[in-house]
């Protein structure tokens, strides 16, 4: 049986209730070495499998033979499996008579959204500057129709050390139909020790200093600054 849980920010308070349960029930914890850290502590009697940044087909590989070993292994990921994490990977290796269930987790766009105010209060999107696996082409078709729509658009893996201008680019791209004074926000290390929050406008965002640890948010045309918080009205 394999569980694939998202821990949400990785702190105890951010999982949910059914994430919680399959770590506490599992034999077997497999991940990132980074999210593996945040429960160890927490589950220090449980066997860890880990793998670097790049091995995501090793764990799912391991995580599926130590299933058909009889183990209960929960393969883990930061916020939801689903959004840009292993379920889909997995459910794709897995064979007939593999045991799988997907534990739904607290994705990066709300738990980072709930720190700056409520930026997502009706229709958004969500879009990954990460160009491993989707071109940059895609992602930039993808930018300019959510912004034309107006949705509120919240961005996953805004810079990294191999693309460290990824978040300028697509700064750049946005402003071909949104303007300079459209409100921004920037959540980092969400739920975790350091967390920080900034509001912004989308030409300081251009410049603006950002990682991996970093949630980005393009508010919509109704949005407003009330106070110290970003809120999209209903």
């Amino acid at each position: 049986m394999i569980q694939v849980v998202g821990i949400g920010p990785g702190r105890r308070e951010g999982r949910t209730i059914a994430a919680d349960d399959a770590l506490r029930r599992a034999e077997v914890i497999v991940g990132y070495t980074t999210y593996v850290e945040l429960v160890r502590d927490e589950f220090a009697e449980k066997r860890f499998v880990t793998t670097g940044m790049r091995g995501e087909k090793e764990r799912c590989v391991q995580a599926l033979l130590l299933s058909r070993e009889g183990r209960r292994v929960a393969l883990i990921c930061s916020g939801d499996a689903q959004v840009y994490g292993m379920a889909s990977l997995l459910l794709g290796m897995a064979e007939e008579g593999d045991e799988i269930e997907v534990v739904p987790g607290v994705t990066a766009a709300l738990s980072a959204a709930a720190v700056l105010g409520s930026p997502l209060c009706g229709d958004f999107a969500v879009v990954s500057l990460s160009d491993r696996l989707t071109p940059w082409e895609t992602i930039e078709k993808r930018l300019l129709a959510a912004a034309s729509a107006d949705f509120s658009i919240a961005i996953y893996n805004p810079v990294s050390h191999g693309r460290p201008e990824h978040l300028k680019r697509a700064c750049e791209v946005l402003l071909r139909v949104l303007p300079e004074s459209r409100l921004c926000g920037i959540v980092r290390n969400i739920g975790r020790p350091g967390e920080s929050r900034r509001i912004l406008t989308l030409g300081a965002l251009r410049d603006a200093q950002a990682d991996m640890f970093c949630t980005v948010f393009i508010a919509n045309s109704a949005a407003k600054e009330l106070f110290v918080n970003l809120v999209t009205p209903r």
